[in-house]
């Protein structure tokens, strides 16, 4: 008979769209268990979080975002954990497994910024902001003539920008904005042969130990 695991530690990032994923997990995971189950949500601050001065390329990669999350994880102090999978390495920690993948979203970016922008006219010097060095080096191939300035933060933050003056526009993933529900914000969505998403961009990772069959 298997053995039905009734308290689940869900360890999540902080920021407004790692609550909603993991809460989007969990609503699934009820859905299916109902009251066999229940599910904390555990709240951690990673070192991607901490490091907000800094390009990602240069304090270690996006690894930042889930490597504290792993480590508790194997310590046993959470039972799964839920991350976006283009932020995970290519490798995982011994001891760690990808257990599950929900349907995925959309895999593109996209340019918002107010409605006057139109990614056909960008005059000179628009300023484009993104944490992505990916993002940044597509921009300047496909936008030869806008300006790309560092801007890290969350979603929320990094659209506030736009509003403080410090750039005219964002790049940012379309799952994500979908997921806010902030649509609205998008002027134009960068099809594969504009700007190459980032590989699994779009999918939602659930990461548990190898040993924990119940999980």
């Amino acid at each position: 008979k298997r053995s039905i695991v009734k308290h689940l530690r869900l360890g999540t990032r902080r920021s407004e769209l790692a609550l909603w994923q993991s809460r989007f997990v969990a609503s699934q995971l009820k859905q299916r268990w109902g009251d066999e189950i229940e599910i904390e949500l555990v709240e951690i601050v990673t070192e991607g979080d901490r490091i907000l001065d800094r390009p990602l390329a240069e304090v270690g990669g996006k690894g930042l975002f889930v490597s504290g999350i792993e480590a508790q994880l194997l310590r046993g102090e959470l039972d799964f954990a839920v991350h976006s999978l283009k932020d995970m390495p290519a490798v995982l920690p011994d001891g760690l497994a990808l257990a599950a993948t929900p349907e995925r979203a959309s895999p593109f970016d996209a340019l918002c910024g107010p409605e006057s922008v139109d990614v056909t006219c960008l005059p000179a010097g628009f300023r484009i902001g993104t944490s992505s060095l990916r993002r940044a080096a597509l921009l300047r191939r496909f936008l030869p003539q806008v300006e790309v300035i560092s801007v890290r933060g969350n979603v929320a933050t990094r659209l506030r920008k736009i509003e403080e003056g410090v750039v005219d526009a964002v790049v940012l993933a379309k799952a994500g904005l979908d997921r806010l529900g902030l649509g609205a914000t998008v002027r134009h969505v960068f099809q594969a042969e504009q700007m190459l998403p980032a590989a699994a961009q779009g999918i939602l990772a659930i990461e548990a130990r190898q040993d924990d069959a119940d999980t």
